[in-house]
C-alpha cells in the first residue's frame, strides 16, 4: 500500500538562494553515481517528461545529496513529511551549497514493501500538484532517494530545481 500525507500527495514549494563556492585544498568529493532504483526511477519520470515534449531532467550530484538525505531521515522518524527537523526542501537545498531559482519537492512512502517504481510515478502523476512539479518547464535538474526502514517502509524523494540564472552582462 502506498500511504500519503493526509490521504492526499503532497507538494511544497520554497525558494532561497545560496552561493556554492568550494573551499580549496579539499580533498575532491566521491565520484557521483546513481543506484539502479534510482536509474530506473529517473528514466520513468524524464518518459514522462518527454511525453509532454518536456526536456529531461539531469541528476544534478548535490540534489541527490538532498533527496537521498531527506528519504534516509524520514525513514528513520518514520515520518513521510516535506519539512523534518525544522528544515524545509529549499533550506535542505541550500545547506548543500546549491545555488538556485526554483526548487520543489515530491515525496512518497510504501508501506510493508517496496512498490514498484512505476506505481511511485503513477501515485505522483495522479496527484495535479506533484504532476506540475514533474512537468514543470521551469526546473531543470534532479535529485532522488530511496531510504528503506527497519519495518520495511521504503520513502522515497524526488528535488527539483533549476539553477540561478547568474547575469554575466558588464557595463
Amino acid at each position: 500500500m502506498i500511504r500519503a500525507l493526509s490521504g492526499l500527495w503532497f507538494l511544497a514549494l520554497f525558494a532561497v538562494v545560496v552561493p556554492f563556492l568550494p573551499a580549496e585544498g579539499k580533498k575532491e568529493a566521491p565520484k557521483f553515481a546513481m543506484t539502479k532504483d534510482e536509474q530506473t526511477l529517473l528514466e520513468l519520470l524524464n518518459k514522462e517528461r518527454a511525453e509532454k515534449e518536456l526536456p529531461p531532467l539531469r541528476p544534478n550530484p548535490l540534489l541527490f545529496k538532498v533527496a537521498r538525505g531527506h528519504s534516509a531521515n524520514m525513514a528513520k522518524q518514520e515520518k513521510m513529511e516535506h519539512i523534518l527537523d525544522g528544515k524545509n526542501p529549499g533550506q535542505r537545498v541550500l545547506a548543500a551549497g546549491y545555488d538556485y531559482g526554483k526548487v520543489a519537492e515530491n515525496i512518497a512512502v510504501s508501506e510493508g514493501a517496496a512498490a514498484p517504481l512505476s506505481m511511485i510515478v503513477k501515485g505522483w502523476m495522479e496527484s495535479e500538484i506533484h504532476r506540475n512539479n514533474l512537468l514543470d518547464d521551469k526546473v531543470s535538474e534532479t535529485g532522488l532517494g530511496i531510504a528503506k526502514n527497519d519495518k520495511g517502509e521504503v520513502y522515497y524523494t524526488q528535488v527539483f530545481a533549476r539553477p540561478r540564472k547568474v547575469n554575466k552582462s558588464r557595463n
